[in-house]
């Protein structure tokens, strides 16, 4: 029987990676091989690859089918580019909605290659294209300045312990304001290479601008969604935005029970912490969403509920202005 797609099903972790070889059929017959363990290094990449040409079928596309956990999978994927190959990367929500449906009740690395392996054989995906060496350059500052202000918070904190302590040492208080004097410098530094980075390409410059009238969203707010979502390039919907942020909202409730409804924290951590803090400052400066955020806790929700619904909106607000180019309208309801 005509072979018509094989695909390789990688689940990677910090130190190695599983994968799974499948084939399906014209008749739509899936065959999926046992699996293979590979070190998540260089070495390990070019075992893997020389496995994978050895399994070659003439005349059938190989796919390399992969998650986006985390940065995990970045550098495999950028090799088994770099060698012309075909590589799938979908976000970790896709993977999991098509788990449900091949009611898979166990989860380890094998079990996940195979599922990954039967969605690629199964489903038609679109091919992952590499960030842009600017959208790279953009992750990589964002990631820094959340650093460095992570690095200032925690030298404030010891300052505030140091001065409320017995008898605290005054040298040790002067040398943690030196250094958060340092952390300030620092944060400016790269709050300016992230705005020369964006100007640097005209209309992506135009629509960044559109989005910062929004009031309560900052150029880093914009700056950090941008790196976190490569520009939004494997996003579909506002939907698989939520859930890749982790601000999708998970129900627990089952005939009488009644649980508490929360958000799933099952994503992007990155992304979810760069629209919170602007949440917080958009429910005391857009009239808009702080009306939207009055209207939940009038139902008796709690406010940190009523800042993630303001921080979801915030987030679908900046993608659907990026994604469709519409000029902002402030004066549009919420």
């Amino acid at each position: 029987m005509e072979i018509i797609k094989q695909v390789f099903g990688i689940d990677i972790s910090m130190d190695s990676f599983v994968c799974r070889s499948g084939i399906i059929k014209i008749d739509q017959q899936t065959e999926i091989s046992s699996f293979k363990e590979f070190k998540n290094i260089i070495q390990g990449f070019r075992m893997f690859y020389k496995f994978a040409q050895s399994q070659q079928i003439d005349g059938v596309t190989q796919y390399f089918l992969m998650e986006a956990t985390g940065v995990y999978y970045e550098a495999l994927a950028y090799f088994l580019k770099s060698q012309g190959a075909h590589v799938i990367v979908v976000l970790p929500n896709k993977a999991k909605h098509f788990a449900k449906t091949l009611t898979i009740k166990s989860k380890t690395d094998p079990i996940d290659a195979h599922m990954l392996t039967q969605m690629g054989l199964e489903k038609r995906l679109s091919e992952w294209e590499p960030p842009s060496e600017l959208m790279k350059e953009l992750k990589l500052l964002t990631r820094e300045h959340l650093s460095l202000k992570e690095l200032k918070t925690d030298a404030k904190n010891r300052i505030h312990a140091k001065t409320h302590s017995f008898k605290p040492g005054k040298d040790t208080v002067r040398r943690l304001r030196r250094e958060i004097t340092l952390y300030e410098a620092l944060i400016k530094e790269v709050e300016l290479s992230i705005r020369s980075l964006l100007q640097s390409d005209p209309q992506m410059w135009v629509k960044i601008q559109n989005i910062l009238r929004v009031n309560g969203v900052g150029l880093m707010t914009v700056a950090k969604v941008l790196a976190e979502t490569n520009a939004f390039a494997l996003i579909r919907n506002g939907k698989q935005l939520t859930s890749y942020a982790g601000l999708d909202v998970v129900f627990n409730e089952s005939g009488k029970h009644q649980g508490k409804t929360r958000i799933s924290r099952k994503g992007n951590s990155h992304l979810r912490q760069s629209v919170y803090m602007p949440a917080i400052s958009a429910i005391k400066s857009n009239p808009n969403l702080k009306s939207y955020y009055d209207r939940i806790i009038e139902k008796g929700k709690p406010k940190k509920v009523g800042v993630i619904a303001v921080a979801r909106k915030l987030l679908l607000l900046i993608y659907f202005l990026w994604i469709n180019e519409t000029e902002y309208d402030p004066a549009y309801a919420a």
